[in-house]
């Protein structure tokens, strides 16, 4: 495994940022850390970097155990924390030649590489001081893969960044995971670009890990519903009902079906509904997205720790 942690927890006086949290990546992963803000995603970054040092537990990276003063593991690691730090009176191109510095073994040709790769070349003898936050975000992520690292870990990637940036990021990590083997552990909350990035995701919650899964477990996991309008309600209701078919009128007259009959073959529901007489107006399967699945995973935890 690249990162591995055992019931790792961080207390603050009474406060617990995180506890109880053990997690496996593997090599080559795009892992997804997911959580609202406050959940203990930095935190749980941090004691993987040896910034702070856990109450509980331990964490392991690059089958190094991580202890404060430890520099095995780094020299093949790449990380961006919080909010990139910068030299703001050096440029962009002085700021990632420092950098180039602490990597002894790092050629030169390296800086101007990166500068390319990450859309740096109209900034580069710019001060840092006076960068936009998306460019400053940029510089931060060119500075974590200026060594060719191993392992990168990334706290809020994509912040800062427009649209255009967002998607920019995705193919670059996709890249490096896909075409160099870099293993890749992030943390966000921009759900849906999660989705479309990971392999993997975790879920953290008041410090907690709630759930840990695979894309297609997700998937699996997702709820969805098969919605229909028609100018015949009760005939409708009847006939679906008589087919099987539980149904539920919404507010707004909408018919919803739930069970997995109707929302798989939604086509042999519109034929039934025809063959009675009352035929649809409307009729889609809805599923939910991540966001949707986030927020009920999270509105459930809650309602376990109010019984």
């Amino acid at each position: 495994m690249i990162i591995e942690t055992e019931d790792l927890g961080k207390r603050y006086g009474d406060v617990r940022a995180v506890e109880h949290l053990s997690l496996r990546v593997a090599e080559g992963e795009i892992y997804a850390f997911l959580g609202l803000n406050g959940a203990g995603k930095t935190t749980t970054i941090r004691m993987l970097l040896g910034m702070i040092k856990p109450t509980s537990g331990y964490a392991r990276v690059l089958q190094t155990r991580v202890r404060l003063g430890e520099r095995k593991p780094w020299a093949a690691v790449g990380y961006l924390v919080e909010i990139p730090h910068s030299y703001p009176e050096l440029t962009v191109s002085e700021n990632l030649e420092v950098a180039r510095r602490l990597h002894p073994g790092t050629p030169r040709r390296a800086v101007d590489e990166i500068i390319e790769k990450m859309g740096l070349s109209a900034y580069v003898n710019r001060r840092t001081g006076n960068l936009s936050q998306g460019n400053a975000q940029r510089l931060g992520l060119a500075k974590a893969l200026l060594h060719h690292p191993q392992l990168l870990i990334l706290d809020e990637p994509a912040n800062g960044l427009d649209p255009a940036g967002i998607v920019e990021i995705r193919k670059l990590l996709l890249e490096l995971a896909h075409e160099e083997g870099v293993t890749v552990f992030m943390s966000s909350h921009i759900l849906a670009e999660v989705s479309r990035l990971a392999q993997r995701i975790g879920i953290i919650h008041q410090g907690r890990l709630l759930q840990e899964l695979s894309l297609e477990e997700l998937e699996g996991n997702r709820r969805r519903r098969l919605l229909i309008q028609v100018g015949e309600i009760e005939r409708a209701q009847r006939a679906l009902a008589a087919a099987g078919h539980p149904v539920v009128i919404l507010a707004d007259g909408t018919l919803e079906l739930k069970n997995a009959a109707a929302v798989d073959c939604p086509d042999e529901v519109n034929r039934l509904l025809v063959l009675a007489g009352t035929s649809p107006t409307r009729l889609v399967v809805e599923e939910e997205d991540l966001e949707q699945y986030f927020l009920r995973l999270v509105d459930m935890e809650g309602d376990l720790a109010n019984e």
